[in-house]
């Protein structure tokens, strides 16, 4: 008898949180930035990009997903009081956490409590949902800078992404990280767009090396075509504006790396699909729990 009782208030949970996730009409195209291994400059990219994003008049929300390493509030030169753990503790509203970065972009500062997602009640569940739903309805573009690795905790939110952008470097190891990353969605069978980054390059032709080696193999062993979303030159003026805690593309804007950043956003914006008809990033999330 308490199994059945059990089965059926599990069975009413999922229908309630299907009805929750299932009468909106998400605006936002969502970008999960991911790379194989830590030290490519992947937050930096998901930072930088998000602010050129703004900058075309978009609506943007990035969203900081690294788990363990939460830190691009450092890069925007930010101190969040809250952070999306106390969302998920019930402390606090995720409007209460936003916060406003560079040209309005909105920042979702990130905390290693969201592994506990899957531990959260049903209740606690469905309220964060909606309200991340509720933030994703008023928003052009979600950028998710998710963790380093292919775990499963890093990966379990690239594969609902719209596109997963793969950030490598021309070394060796990044791009062996790099294809492992992509095989890792492939096998997930992941259906939407997957583009590498090619980050830290001396010009377009280190670029383009780098890319073809890695889209070569995915097609060869994996049937897994792949696009390219652009480069970010070697400069100088990154690691300053690492060091004094600002995006590169705020604090030296006519830099290379700066012009690079600016290309990339422009091109990928540019290509945008309609939102309207495509399925949001928290209602595909939502089936993690249904």
């Amino acid at each position: 008898m308490e199994s059945s009782i059990s089965r059926s208030i599990q069975k009413d949970q999922a229908s309630r949180l299907r009805e929750l996730v299932g009468d909106r009409r998400p605006m936002a195209n969502s970008l999960a930035i991911v790379s194989g291994k830590g030290g490519v400059g992947k937050t930096n990219v998901a930072v930088n990009l998000s602010i050129c994003f703004a900058a075309r008049r978009k609506k943007v929300t990035l969203i900081d997903l690294d788990m363990g390493l939460a830190n691009a509030d450092l890069l925007l030169g930010l101190s969040p009081k809250y952070n999306l753990a106390h969302v998920i503790s019930g402390a606090r509203t995720l409007g209460e956490i936003i916060v406003q970065g560079p040209a309005g972009l909105q920042f979702l500062p990130g905390a290693s409590g969201l592994d506990n997602l899957a531990n959260l009640s049903e209740f606690e569940r469905q309220n964060l949902l909606h309200q991340m739903q509720n933030l994703e309805d008023s928003t052009d573009i979600l950028v998710l800078d998710c963790g380093a690795g292919i775990s499963k905790g890093v990966m379990r939110f690239a594969h609902f992404a719209h596109r997963v952008m793969v950030v490598t470097t021309p070394e060796p190891t990044s791009m062996t990280d790099a294809y492992a990353t992509v095989k890792s969605l492939a096998r997930d069978q992941y259906r939407g767009t997957v583009g590498i980054l090619v980050n830290k390059v001396s010009g377009s032709a280190d670029a383009d090396a780098t890319f073809q080696r890695i889209a070569q193999v995915a097609k060869r062993f994996l049937n897994f075509p792949i696009a390219y979303f652009g480069h970010v030159a070697q400069d100088s003026a990154v690691v300053l504006a690492v060091r004094a805690r600002s995006p590169v593309v705020i604090r030296y804007p006519h830099s290379l790396a700066s012009n690079c950043f600016a290309a990339v956003a422009s091109s990928w914006a540019a290509d945008l699909p309609s939102a309207k008809r495509r399925t949001g990033f928290f209602q595909r999330v939502a089936g993690l729990f249904i």
